[in-house]
């Protein structure tokens, strides 16, 4: 299936042919992978199911070794600040607030969210 553009609360991600040049991996967050923290609640949006190995499985620091190269989901960032997310199968994005939404293989950007009012312009705030 192809990646579609879709948005989770202040949260968007819209598919596109290839990351930037320059881009470096950032590590995910523990256990997840973390698009967004939530500002005003502490909730996140994340990706729990972004590795193939299993908690707890035997060798678990070895596991943790080959990790990336197993990772179905990956966060860039580009040089200029902008973040990518990278899925190269089928992973979850949740939200404690929000219904959960399946993000097929592609490439996303993550662009951040504002909003206007006549005063000021500000980011968004979950």
């Amino acid at each position: 299936m192809k990646a579609q553009q879709l948005r989770q609360g202040d949260v968007q991600l819209q598919p596109v042919a290839t990351l930037p040049k320059g881009c470096k991996e950032l590590p995910p967050e523990g256990n997840r992978i973390v698009l967004a923290h939530g500002e005003v609640t502490g909730h996140a949006h994340a990706i729990y199911d972004h590795v193939n190995v299993q908690p707890g499985a035997a060798g678990e620091i070895a596991e943790a070794a080959i990790e990336r190269a197993k990772s179905k989901a990956r966060l860039w960032a580009a040089p200029d600040g902008s973040r990518y997310l990278e899925v190269t199968e089928t992973v979850t994005l949740r939200h404690e607030e929000h219904t959960a939404h399946t993000l097929h293989p592609g490439i996303y950007h993550l662009p951040t969210q504002v909003e206007y009012t006549p005063a000021e312009l500000r980011r968004v705030a979950d």
